[in-house]
């Protein structure tokens, strides 16, 4: 009988000491708060980001009522921005908002919000390849334009307002170039409400960028091909009146022949739809001239590999295109 009463208080000290035995939970010496905010900003000023964003959480949760706390918060979303976290930078920034309304440098909070998103779409291709950043998922862009406007619109006197003003104006013009290509691919599929709806969009709420003559022509356009004149002429006007330099080239709808369609793209002939887009005035003769014998100078090496390489005799008209934006 005494020894099962010793193999029970055996097993009940082993069980309590378990977790010790097994590596449980350690215990996180107690690091004064002073220490570990000098330790965040020593590695902030370092580039180390993965450390000052592990020292900042650990002391807004050992001290969230600490004389530092307020400025972790600030930090970590810096933290997270520069470690390229930008979710967790955006969340960090709100958290900041919403616990701090009033706190006085609640702008900076807004402005790397802002910057974070602007600087979400610039990965590594971005930086590096040409890529037309107009034609991609303009998300980001208008999270971006969101946070920097409320910067501008509650404190316009914050010095990060000149900063934010200019991005705005980036991301405007961005935007308006991204509605006018939406506008364009619906022109290519005959869409005309939907592409006339775009121009609309351009010209009523991105004013003063370089896309709103596209966007009227485009209305005209569209408006026409549905029947209302009144409306198309309303756009003409008002395309001729503010940019009376500006000459449209027509839309034409893409157009192959029966081969091009039995082979899959190898043999036959494709004019590609053409939206309205500006052309310069000074070669639209020269224009007149490549038109017609471009859709059907598809070199060889372009036929035997589905279109993947060689020329398909457009680059004449894309080149024209591209100098008229």
């Amino acid at each position: 009988m005494q020894l099962v009463k010793v193999i029970g208080t055996l097993i009940l000290i082993m069980t309590m000491s378990g977790c010790s035995w097994f590596g449980g939970d350690k215990a996180i010496p107690d690091i004064p708060e002073q220490v570990l905010y000098d330790d965040a900003m020593s590695a902030l000023d370092a580039g180390n980001w993965s450390l000052a964003i592990e020292r900042l959480q650990l002391l807004e949760a050992r001290y969230p009522f600490g004389r530092y706390s307020e400025q972790a918060q600030l930090e970590l979303i810096y933290a997270y921005y520069r470690n390229r976290e930008p979710a967790a930078a955006r969340a960090a920034a709100d958290r900041f908002v919403r616990l701090h309304p009033n706190h006085e440098n609640i702008d900076y909070a807004y402005y790397l919000k802002g910057l974070t998103s602007f600087e979400e779409d610039r990965n590594f291709l971005a930086r590096f390849l040409p890529l037309d950043e107009t034609q991609r998922d303009p998300g980001a862009a208008l999270d971006s334009f969101e946070s920097f406007s409320i910067l501008l619109n509650r404190y316009p006197d914050s010095e990060f307002a000149p900063d934010a003003q200019r991005r705005m104006q980036y991301l405007k013009n961005r935007l308006a170039t991204y509605e006018i290509h939406v506008a364009s691919f619906y022109m290519k599929r005959e869409a005309w409400v939907a592409a006339a709806n775009r121009g609309r969009y351009v010209v009523e709420n991105l004013q003063e960028t370089p896309a709103v003559p596209d966007a009227l022509a485009i209305m005209a356009e569209s408006y026409t091909k549905l029947g209302m004149h009144d409306l198309a002429e309303n756009a003409l006007e008002v395309l001729r009146v503010n940019f009376p330099d500006y000459v449209i080239l027509p839309f034409s709808p893409q157009r192959f022949d029966l081969l091009y369609t039995a082979t899959f793209g190898l043999l036959g002939e494709i004019e590609p739809a053409t939206p309205a887009r500006p052309v310069n005035p000074d070669r639209i003769r020269q224009t007149e001239a490549e038109n017609a014998p471009s859709s059907g100078n598809r070199s060889l090496l372009h036929r035997i590999s589905f279109g993947t390489l060689g020329s398909d005799g457009t680059e004449e008209s894309g080149e024209l295109i591209e100098q008229g934006q």
